[in-house]
């Protein structure tokens, strides 16, 4: 499962990532292997997506999501 398929306040576990250069931008930002991420919130059309991990609440793209693999 990936991040950009949970619904609004649902928890997940960072698992890995598809895109290696994506990976890298959401590392520095701490999305890392390992770490709870929950759904915060969801932009009306469903984009961007409001998610907190590592103590702090972060906006992605729906496509940035998609390449977070979840436990």
């Amino acid at each position: 499962m990936t991040l950009s398929e949970l619904k609004q306040g649902a928890i997940g576990i960072v698992k890995e990532f598809t895109d290696l250069e994506m990976s890298v931008k959401l590392m520095e930002m701490g999305c890392l292997p390992g770490e709870v991420i929950t759904v915060a919130r969801i932009a009306p059309l469903g984009d961007p997506i409001a998610v907190n991990v590592s103590g702090y609440q972060l906006s992605l793209r729906r496509f940035e999501a998609s390449t977070i693999i979840l436990k």
